[in-house]
Order: C-alpha cells, then structure tokens, then sequence
C-alpha cells in the first residue's frame, strides 16, 4: 500500500510514521524552545548582573563650590569607601559656564542592585547625616543632581 508517497504495509504501520514523525518534530521544538529559553535567561541575568557606572554631576548653589568639594575631599569619599562604593574619579569642568559650579564624578558598582543597596546604606549612616546637615549649615550647598547609569562597551578597557 501507498499513502502520501509512503511505501507501508498497513493503515495502522502509516499512523506509527505519522505519529513518530510529530513527536519528533514536537520533541525537537520542545528542546529547541528550552535552549532558547533559557539563553535568554541567561543573557537577561548577566545583563542584570553586569557592573555599571554610575556618572554624577553635582550644581552647587551659588559660590558653594569650594564647600561641595570640601565636603567630597573631607568626608564624602571616606564614607564611600566604607559602604563599599568604588570612586573612580572627581573632576571639574573646563568650560565657562560650568567651571564655577559644577563637580562630575564617577562610581563603580557591580551590578544595578547593588548600586541601590549601596546609595540606600550610605543615605542611612548617621555619619553622612552629621556631615550633610554641618555642611549646609550656612545653607544649601548642592542646587541639583544630575546621575546617569552605564555599563561598559565589550571593547572598553574598564571591563
């Protein structure tokens, strides 16, 4: 007998083959949609899990700069450093709008969730309380804060 091009020897023999060919088809797409699925959990994880930086530009109030950088240079880092907060580095700009009021600096964490873990501890220290309120005891030093998260190229040497 002849069915669908199929050289078989019973109607019963066809359903066998047609049966075995879509559980294997389906077995193949199961696994198929498995390993897909769990790259991407995979990708999504280590996305997740990637280090990033966060980049910030403080605006001092008017003629508060030296008292932000103080405050920075005195207690800010050392307090830091003992949440565990990695600073790569301060800087001030160069152009003429920016260069009498604005500190940039950029901090290392290992991933987006240790970053609020780490802000959320050092916010919460009394030590940073004390220096805040001191610091602006005269009033307000910080007008604003810009903060920008990134993570690295795959050609960046920071990785």
């Amino acid at each position: 007998m002849i069915i669908l091009g199929l050289k078989i020897k019973n109607e019963s023999t066809f359903w066998e083959i047609i049966v075995k060919k879509i559980v294997k088809t389906s077995a193949i797409s199961l696994v198929s949609l498995i390993i897909g699925l769990g790259a991407g959990i995979f990708f999504s994880t280590s996305a997740q899990d990637e280090k990033v930086f966060e980049l910030r530009t403080y605006k001092a109030t008017p003629g508060n700069l030296d008292n932000l950088h103080a405050r920075f240079r005195d207690h800010t880092t050392r307090i830091f450093r003992k949440h565990g907060m990695e600073v790569i580095g301060y800087w001030s700009p160069t152009s003429e709008e920016e260069r009498e009021d604005t500190l940039v600096y950029l901090l290392g964490q290992t991933t987006k969730q240790q970053r609020i873990k780490l802000w959320e501890d050092f916010i919460a220290d009394p030590e940073w309380a004390r220096v805040a309120e001191e610091s602006n005891r005269n009033g307000q030093i910080l007008g604003g804060i810009e903060r920008k998260i990134h993570v690295a190229t795959d050609y960046s040497p920071m990785r």
